[in-house]
């Protein structure tokens, strides 16, 4: 997913952002002036193609997040040399990937696969101070919400002893089924029902409000009332999942304060997908609104 040399030192790193154009409107040490109530991350896959396009390594790109503020970075794959750049930049992996989408734990058949994926990426976290694992819902396909979500239930219920031993917090993600055709987990009630069934302070859900906007669901009202079910974030525009600025209609510094009400200590991640040439400001920017 990345280009580049990912053991170049933090000097050459910086001299990296220097140097490129694209990079040139992002002030470095903006850290410093940050509330940092909301501890904040950003998805990696959302700046694959801007790091490809200014040929931008992962050790670059992580040097960019620690030196505006960012705590960790979302949805990097298990690789021991990947997670030692974040590492190195005082960085942590905020939410490690298991499995896939579309086969996920509302099927039997697929129990010991995706069981097996989330142990062994507990094991990982654990081992790396890495506080969370994801997992999905999967795909319907043809199969009733009800049934679906007493199957993830079940599967859940077998892995939270093994989550709360380790201190992993297991998260399934909500996604929208329009963007995502006929994923299953694309509903509060349906998520909050699952939480509640399970009943393990380490199996939560990863709450993404561009999804939950999507869904004609109610973020603020969602946040409110059921915080003890998100166990992480993801920010998205509104619509088009871009950037969470004044061009969409999602009120994120209000809902930033509302997360903060509720006692949340988790990460909030950045996952819109930037549409202005300079990626980096955007997200610069996203950091900003977000600081509450």
């Amino acid at each position: 997913m990345m280009t580049g040399q990912l053991n170049c030192s933090r000097r050459d790193a910086l001299k990296t952002l220097a140097g490129a154009a694209a990079m040139a409107a992002v002030p470095p040490l903006f850290a410093a002036d940050l509330k940092g109530n909301i501890k904040q991350s950003v998805c990696l896959w959302c700046y694959d193609g801007y790091m490809r396009k200014n040929n931008m390594s992962l050790d670059a790109f992580a040097a960019a997040c620690a030196e505006m503020g960012l705590k960790g970075i979302d949805l990097v794959g298990y690789n021991s040399d990947h997670w030692a750049t974040l590492k190195k930049h005082g960085l942590i992996g905020t939410m490690t990937p298991t499995g896939s989408i579309a086969k996920g734990l509302n099927r039997i058949e697929h129990h010991d696969e995706c069981l097996a994926s989330i142990k062994t990426n507990i094991d990982r976290s654990r081992d790396a101070g890495f506080p969370n694992v994801i997992t999905m819902s999967g795909n319907a396909d043809g199969m009733d919400k009800q049934q679906g979500l007493d199957n993830c239930v079940t599967a859940l219920k077998k892995i939270a002893p093994y989550a709360e031993e380790k201190g992993i917090t297991i998260c399934m993600e909500f996604l929208n089924s329009i963007n995502h055709a006929d994923y299953m987990g694309d509903s509060t009630a349906w998520f909050v029902e699952m939480v509640h069934k399970v009943n393990s302070p380490r199996v939560k859900v990863l709450y993404d409000i561009y999804h939950a906007a999507m869904m004609k669901e109610n973020p603020m009202a969602d946040i409110q009332k059921h915080a003890d079910c998100w166990g992480h974030y993801h920010t998205g525009g509104m619509p088009g999942r871009n950037e969470i600025d004044s061009t969409q209609t999602l009120d994120y510094p209000a809902l930033m304060k509302a997360i903060l009400a509720t006692g949340y200590k988790g990460y909030v991640a950045q996952e819109f997908v930037p549409k202005k040439e300079d990626a980096l400001a955007s997200l610069r920017a996203a950091v900003a609104i977000c600081d509450v």
